[in-house]
C-alpha cells in the first residue's frame, strides 16, 4: 500500500509549479491542473509524474524510478507499467502516440522536452486530424439512439440499445469509445453532428434509430466519419420483438461487428495517404493491416516488415505482435514460407508478448490460439480463442478460429456453429472467404460433401480468396463424383497455384494431427484428378 507522496523540504521550494503541454503540476498542493481544472491522481501516479516533469527532455531510467517512487521495495515491471499508463491517462496520452511521456526502448521514460511551457496550452485541444497525425487509436462516440415511435414506447428500447452498443464497441481495444455520460449530454445539446464531433475529440460518430411496429422493430444505423462528414457505414436489421434483452445483445453484436469492420477499413485507408516519412506506430501498424489483408505472399511478407517496423517503435503496442505472429503462421500456411520450428517458436513469443501486452485484448488471445494450432497444441488453442471470445464477442475472426481449432479436434457440429456465428457477425468481414473455406473443410471431415461443395463454391467467389479454397471445393467434388464439375474446379485450382499436388497439400497441412481427416481430403483429390 503507498505510504502517500515521497517528498522532501526541497521538493517544495524548486519547481513549486511545473508547467508542461496545458498542464501545471502544483507539487505544494500534490495537484496536477489542466486549464486550471483539477484532475484526478492516485498519489503514486502523481509522483512519477512529477519525477517525469522535473527531469523533462531527460530519459529517466527504471531503476531511478523505481528507487524514487517504491524507495527500492522489490516490485515488478508490471507495477511501474501500470502507473505508466496511469500517468498517460491523465494527460491524455497513451503508449502509441506518445505525445507527451515517451518510451526510451530497453532504458525508461521521458517526458518529451519540446512540450515544457505552454507550448500547447495556446492551440486549445487537439482536433481529431491533428491527433491523427501524431498517430493513435481512432475516437469513437455512440449518440443515444432515437425512438421514431409517436408514443415513445420505444425510448426504453433505443436506450438499451445505445447501452449495450457502447459496451460491444468498447471490447474493441484499438478504438477509444466515448463514456455514455459525455456523449449523451453533448448529443443532448446540439444536433448537429460537426460540432459534436467537435466537442468530443470523436473521429468518428455513431447514430441509430429504433421504431416499432406491432410485434415487428426495425433499427437502423450509420457510422459518419466526422473529418470528412461522410457515411462510411450504414444498415438496417428488421426483427421480431421476442426477448427484448436478447434482441438489444444480438442486434448490437451485429452492429458493433460490422463498425468495426469498416472502422479498421476506413483507418487502413487512411493510413495509406499519410506521407512516408516519419511515421508513427498507429499509422505502420494500419499500413501493415492493409498489407495482411490482401492475403498475397507479397502483402504478407510487407506486412511483417511495417509490423516490426511499428514494434520498433513501440514496444508496448500489442497489436502488431500479434499481428506479426499471425502472420508468420499464415506465411508457413498460405504462402509457402519456410518450416523451419524457430519460425513458429518465434510466433508463440510475439503471441505471447501480445497478451503480456494487453491481458484484455482478443485480438491478442485471437493470435495465440492461430499460433498454437499451428504447433498442434489443440486444446491450448481452444481455450485461447475461447477467452477471445469472451473478451470480444463481436469479433467474427475469433469464432472461425475457434470454429477451425475445433474441427481438428473432430467436434464438428459445434465448429460448423461457430463459423455460422462468423459469417452471420461480419457477412464483409476481409476474412470471409476464410470463414465458408473452414466450414467446407469441417464438412469435409464430416463426409458431408454437398455442404463442403456448397461454401467453398462461396468461398472461392471471393476477391481475395486463396488457392486453398480451391482445393477445397476439389476434394468436395472429387467425393460427389461430379466429372465435368470436379474438371473446371482442378483448372481453376492449377491456374491459381500450377502444380498442385497431393504431396505439397500434406507438406502445408503440417499441423493436422488426425490422419482420417487427411485420408478424407487425399482421397477427394485423387477421385478429382489430383496426383
Amino acid at each position: 500500500m503507498h505510504d502517500g507522496p515521497s517528498r522532501t523540504h526541497d521538493d517544495h521550494r524548486h519547481d513549486a509549479t511545473i508547467r508542461f503541454a496545458d498542464f501545471e503540476l502544483d507539487i505544494a498542493r500534490f495537484e496536477l491542473r489542466r486549464d486550471g481544472r483539477v484532475v484526478p491522481l492516485e498519489p503514486r501516479t502523481f509522483d512519477l509524474l512529477a519525477l517525469l516533469a522535473r527531469n523533462r527532455g531527460r530519459t529517466v531510467t527504471k531503476d531511478e524510478i523505481f528507487e524514487t517512487i517504491w524507495h527500492d521495495r522489490i516490485v515488478s515491471d508490471a507495477a511501474l507499467s501500470s502507473q505508466i499508463k496511469a500517468a498517460r491517462r491523465a494527460v491524455g496520452d497513451d503508449g502509441r502516440a506518445q505525445q507527451l511521456i515517451a518510451t526510451v526502448h530497453g532504458r525508461g521514460f521521458r517526458l518529451r522536452a519540446d512540450l515544457a511551457g505552454d507550448t500547447l496550452s495556446s492551440r486549445g485541444p487537439q482536433t481529431p486530424m491533428e491527433r491523427h497525425r501524431h498517430g493513435g487509436e481512432p475516437t469513437v462516440a455512440v449518440l443515444p439512439c432515437e425512438s421514431l415511435d409517436p408514443d415513445g414506447r420505444g425510448s426504453i428500447i433505443a436506450q438499451g440499445l445505445t447501452e449495450d452498443l457502447i459496451t460491444a464497441l468498447s471490447k474493441n481495444r484499438w478504438l477509444k469509445v466515448i463514456a455514455r455520460s459525455p456523449a449523451f449530454a453533448v448529443g443532448a445539446q446540439s444536433r448537429d453532428i460537426a460540432d459534436i464531433a467537435s466537442r468530443l475529440e470523436a473521429d468518428y460518430v455513431v447514430t441509430g434509430t429504433v421504431r416499432r411496429e406491432g410485434v415487428r422493430m426495425r433499427v437502423t444505423g450509420q457510422t459518419i466519419d466526422a473529418r470528412e462528414m461522410r457515411c462510411i457505414w450504414n444498415e438496417r436489421f428488421d426483427r421480431d420483438m421476442t426477448d427484448v434483452f436478447a434482441l438489444q445483445e444480438e442486434i448490437s453484436r451485429l452492429i458493433a461487428s460490422q463498425i468495426a469492420t469498416e472502422l479498421g477499413i476506413t483507418e487502413q485507408k487512411k493510413a495509406a495517404r499519410q506521407p512516408r516519412k516519419n511515421l508513427g506506430a498507429w499509422e505502420l501498424y494500419q499500413l501493415g493491416s492493409a498489407e495482411f489483408y490482401r492475403f498475397t505472399a507479397e502483402g504478407n511478407q510487407r506486412s511483417q516488415r511495417l509490423m516490426r517496423q511499428a514494434i520498433q517503435q513501440d514496444p508496448e503496442f500489442g497489436s502488431p505482435l500479434s499481428r506479426l505472429a499471425y502472420a508468420i503462421v499464415l506465411e508457413m500456411v498460405y504462402f509457402e514460407g519456410p518450416l523451419e520450428q524457430a519460425r513458429l517458436d518465434e510466433a508463440l513469443e510475439l503471441a505471447l508478448r501480445a497478451v503480456a501486452c494487453d491481458d484484455q485484448d482478443a485480438q491478442a488471445f485471437f493470435s495465440l490460439g492461430r499460433v498454437r494450432l499451428a504447433r498442434r497444441q489443440y486444446e491450448l488453442a481452444i481455450d485461447a480463442l475461447e477467452e477471445a471470445v469472451r473478451l470480444n464477442p463481436c469479433l467474427a475472426l475469433t469464432y472461425c478460429g475457434l470454429g477451425d481449432s475445433l474441427a481438428y479436434e473432430g467436434r464438428l457440429d459445434e465448429a460448423v456453429g461457430q463459423f455460422e456465428k462468423a459469417i452471420g457477425l461480419s457477412p464483409h468481414d476481409p476474412f470471409r472467404w476464410a470463414f465458408m473455406s473452414y466450414r467446407a473443410l469441417a464438412h469435409l471431415f464430416g463426409r458431408q460433401f454437398e455442404e463442403a461443395a456448397h461454401w467453398a463454391r462461396r468461398a472461392t467467389q471471393v476477391p481475395n480468396a486463396h488457392y486453398w479454397a480451391n482445393a477445397n471445393l476439389v476434394a468436395a467434388l472429387g467425393h460427389l463424383g461430379d466429372e465435368r464439375q470436379a474438371k473446371e474446379a482442378v483448372g481453376a485450382l492449377m491456374r491459381s497455384r500450377p502444380g498442385f499436388s497431393c504431396s505439397f497439400a500434406k507438406e502445408r497441412l503440417f499441423f493436422v494431427k488426425d490422419s482420417r481427416q487427411i485420408g478424407t481430403f487425399f482421397d477427394g483429390l485423387r477421385r478429382a484428378g489430383i496426383g
